[in-house]
C-alpha cells in the first residue's frame, strides 16, 4: 500500500480530513488534479458561521466553529483569520422578530448572541442603511482565507509530517482498495476518501449532488468601512432555500481593507462565466443595505460552484452502494469552510471506530440510498 489513507481533493475539506487522519496516526496521501485550495475553496468567502436551518446543521456548524477557534492561534497572518463576528440585518419588523427567534435559539444552545435595536446597530456599523430596524450579532463567528488555511493543514499542522500531497494527479476511478490515475498509475490504501466536491460525481456518478453557482465581487481598499460579516436576515429565505436564480446581501470586511460582496445562487448551469445581469442584481440588492456601495470601486468579480445535496447537509461516511468500501466527505454547499474541521472529526471517528462528538446519522450517505430504494418499492 502507498498509504494508510488516500484522499481525493486538496480543498479545505480534503485538507482537514488529511490533518485529522494523520493526527490519528495514519500515513496520508492527498491527490488533486489542480492545486491546494482550489475549486469551491478558492471561490468562496471563508465565512465561519453557526447556521441554524436544522438541528443537524446547527450541531455541525457550532462544533466546527469551536474547532476553528481552537485552531486559530496556530494559523499564520497570511491565513487571515479574524473573529469579526456575524451581524444579521433586519430590514423590517417581521425580520426583527425572526432575529428575536434566532437569538432565543442561539442562547438556548449556549451560542453567544446579542440583539441590537436600530440605534445600537448603527453605533457598531455606521455605514448600513438608516432604514434598518435592528440586527443580531453573533460575536464568535469568524473569517479565514481558506486556500492558505488548506495549505497550512496539509503542510504545517502538527501531524503534517505524515501527509504527502501530489498535485497534477487526476483520479479517474476509485474503489475500496485504491484509485487509478489518468496516467494509468494505481495507488492503493486501506482507506479511500473522496473529498473533491462536485468532482466526486465523475468518480461516483450516482451521488446526489447538484451544482449551485455563485458570484462574488471584491472592492478596492476601504479600511474600517464595515466591521462585521454582514448578512440580511432575508438571506435564509431569499437565497438558501430558493429554487431559481436568487440574490441576497452578504458583505465581508477583508483584513486588507477590501470589502467582499455576495451572494447569488443559480441552478442548472455549469458555465463559470460572470453573468452581468446576475452580478448587477446582486449589487443592487447589496446597495439597499450598504447605500455607499455604488461609490466604491469594484476590482474583480468571479464565480464558483457549491456542491449541494438534496437536504442541504453534507455526505460524511461510507459511500455504501454508491461505491462500496469508499468514504465520502462531500456536499457541503456554502458551508464547506465552516464545517470542514467537524467533517474531518466525524469522518475520522467513523474510520477508526471512535464515538463522534455529535451524532453522525444525519450526515451518513446511506440516507439517500434508503430514500432511493423506498421510492421504487
Amino acid at each position: 500500500m502507498t498509504a494508510d489513507a488516500l484522499i481525493v481533493g486538496a480543498g479545505i475539506v480534503g485538507a482537514a480530513c488529511a490533518a485529522e487522519l494523520a493526527a490519528l496516526g495514519m500515513r496520508v496521501e492527498v491527490l488533486d488534479a489542480q492545486g491546494i485550495g482550489g475549486g469551491a475553496t478558492a471561490a468562496g468567502m471563508g465565512h465561519i458561521v453557526v447556521m441554524n436551518d436544522s438541528p443537524a446543521e446547527f450541531a455541525l456548524s457550532r462544533y466546527s466553529r469551536e474547532l476553528w477557534l481552537y485552531l486559530a492561534p496556530q494559523l499564520r497572518a497570511r491565513d487571515a483569520f479574524a473573529r469579526c463576528g456575524t451581524l444579521w440585518l433586519a430590514a423590517d419588523e417581521e425580520e426583527f422578530q425572526a432575529a428575536r427567534a434566532m437569538h432565543a435559539a442561539y442562547e438556548a444552545q449556549g451560542v453567544s448572541a446579542e440583539l441590537l435595536d436600530a440605534s445600537a446597530l448603527r453605533a457598531c456599523e455606521p455605514a448600513v442603511a438608516a432604514s434598518l430596524v435592528g440586527g443580531l450579532r453573533i460575536e464568535h463567528d469568524s473569517i479565514v482565507y481558506a486556500p492558505t488555511a488548506a495549505q497550512w493543514l496539509l503542510t504545517q499542522s502538527p501531524a503534517s509530517a505524515s501527509i504527502s500531497v501530489r498535485l497534477g494527479a487526476r483520479v479517474i476511478s476509485v474503489d475500496a482498495a485504491g484509485v487509478m490515475l489518468a496516467n494509468g498509475e494505481r495507488r492503493s490504501a486501506a482507506h479511500v476518501i473522496v473529498a473533491n466536491g462536485l468532482g466526486a460525481q465523475e468518480l461516483i456518478p450516482r451521488l446526489p449532488l447538484q451544482p449551485k453557482k455563485g458570484h462574488l465581487l471584491i472592492t478596492d481598499r476601504y479600511p474600517e468601512l464595515i466591521h462585521h460579516q454582514l448578512l440580511e436576515l432575508g438571506y435564509i429565505k431569499s437565497a438558501h432555500h430558493a429554487t431559481g436564480t436568487s440574490v441576497a446581501f452578504n458583505a465581508q470586511p477583508r483584513p486588507t481593507g477590501q470589502v467582499l460582496i455576495g451572494s447569488s445562487r443559480q441552478f442548472h448551469t455549469t458555465d463559470p462565466a460572470v453573468e452581468m445581469p446576475v452580478l448587477a442584481q446582486m449589487l443592487q440588492r447589496a446597495a439597499h443595505y450598504l447605500p455607499m456601495l455604488p461609490q466604491l470601486n469594484g476590482i474583480r468579480a468571479w464565480t464558483g460552484f457549491r456542491a449541494a445535496s438534496p437536504d442541504g447537509l453534507p455526505l460524511i461516511g461510507p459511500a455504501g452502494k454508491h461505491a462500496p468500501g469508499v468514504w465520502l466527505a462531500v456536499g457541503h454547499e456554502g458551508l464547506g469552510v465552516t464545517t470542514s474541521l467537524a467533517t474531518a472529526k466525524l469522518l475520522g471517528a467513523q474510520i477508526v471506530g471512535n464515538v463522534p462528538a455529535i451524532p453522525v446519522e444525519p450526515f451518513l450517505p446511506s440516507r439517500f440510498v434508503f430514500v432511493h430504494e423506498v421510492a421504487h418499492d
